[in-house]
């Protein structure tokens, strides 16, 4: 009965943290970003500079967070809490600076910390509930789904009164308040044992025998293509529907929230069926829809139809790629569960320059071409998942 009310709290406690992590998430993408572009006069090829500091910063920090969740898998709070604390911080620095080459190098920053998040909270969630795997990291994803929902308006709100630069001063403070109750309710709530004595040496030798698994691999692959074509629509999408369509942020808010709110619903349900019906068939038909829907975000005209595929995206992009996380965690082997988390959400150390090469793209042909190159792109892993023969995951 205890250890049932601990994973309780685990559960509780990340998902909270989670839904957090992607309210400062959505408000800076979607709206500080495009006013970040737009109050230093910068072409779309330096805004995309920004997603590509985020993007090896990104690889840096999770790569970093697979190995301390994995060694350190009792100290998941402490890592949990240093992520948020560190993506507060670096926030507000970012609302001291003027310059664009060191806002480059502040957008480095700024990635660390919520980088550093997923490994070891997933990892965690992944010992705690091993029979129920797909649905409580879809759980956990819908936590991602509500923060992207509030996020928007938040920062609206706070824009209406507030100049960007002072949001993003501010931006230390609930963080630090949220970094501090997940150490006090996760401490010491890990269901395994640190393994210290095998150190880093150990470490290497259990992750090459894990990148020995050929469908792990196919997984990995599959999820760098994902992340190279979901930059392309996600990154420029709010600056598409801000400068160039010329929504107010309020509009812009209310449009990604609803976008978002669709996709706490179907997290948990494809995470349910992926458990039930097998990992391939909900991989392949998701990666296949979202691959659609940015081919038609970058034909169709302004209007409900461009507002319906946005509500499609938000409704399948994050949960698709919890469900490859979930995928992979079923091949975890031993200590490696938060190693396997990293290695998902590290595969999009390969799009790292798309940003820039998106940006120069849409500076000389138009945004459109963002999400056309989106859409392209996203074909690769749904061919490569159809081709693909898995063998039936256990749930």
């Amino acid at each position: 009965m205890e250890r049932s009310r601990r994973r309780k709290v685990v559960a509780a406690t990340i998902f909270f943290a989670h839904s957090i992590k992607h309210i400062y998430h959505s408000g800076h993408q979607s709206l500080i970003m495009p006013e970040i572009k737009m109050g230093m006069s910068l072409n779309r090829a330096q805004f995309g500079s920004f997603g590509t500091a985020s993007a090896i910063a990104w690889w840096i920090g999770t790569m970093l967070a697979g190995y301390l969740g994995d060694r350190f898998n009792k100290r998941a709070g402490l890592i949990i809490s240093l992520s948020l604390f560190l993506m507060g911080a670096s926030l507000s620095l970012a609302g001291f600076i003027n310059f664009y080459l060191a806002m480059v190098v502040v957008m480095f920053i700024v990635a660390i910390g919520p980088s550093m998040f997923h490994p070891p909270a997933l990892g965690e969630l992944s010992r705690n509930f091993p029979e129920q795997r797909g649905f409580v990291v879809s759980l956990h994803g819908m936590g991602a789904s509500l923060g992207e929902v509030l996020g928007p308006p938040v920062v609206a709100s706070l824009l209406s009164f507030m100049f960007w630069r002072d949001v993003l001063k501010l931006s230390i403070f609930p963080s630090l308040l949220v970094a501090i109750g997940v150490l006090l309710l996760i401490r010491g709530n890990s269901t395994d044992e640190e393994n210290p004595r095998d150190g880093f040496t150990g470490y290497v030798a259990s992750l090459l025998n894990l990148l020995k698994d050929r469908l792990l691999l196919i997984l990995i692959l599959a999820s760098a293509l994902r992340s190279i074509g979901e930059t392309g629509v996600t990154g420029f999408l709010s600056l598409y529907l801000r400068e160039d369509l010329g929504y107010s942020f309020a509009t812009v808010a209310v449009v990604l929230s609803i976008s978002q709110a669709a996709g706490i619903m179907t997290q948990p349900l494809l995470g349910y069926l992926s458990d039930k019906f097998g990992r391939k068939i909900i991989l392949t038909s998701t990666t296949g829809l979202i691959s659609l829907v940015a081919f038609g975000i970058g034909i169709v005209r302004p209007g409900i139809q461009l507002f319906f595929l946005i509500v499609l995206n938000g409704a399948f992009a994050i949960p698709l790629h919890h469900l490859f996380v979930a995928a992979a965690l079923d091949l975890a082997q031993g200590i490696t569960q938060s190693t396997v988390v990293s290695l998902i959400y590290g595969s999009g150390v390969v799009s790292i320059f798309i940003p820039y090469i998106v940006g120069l793209i849409s500076d000389r042909f138009g945004i459109q071409s963002a999400f056309l190159f989106g859409g392209t792109v996203l074909l690769l892993p749904t061919m490569l998942l159809f081709s693909t023969r898995f063998s039936r995951f256990t749930k």
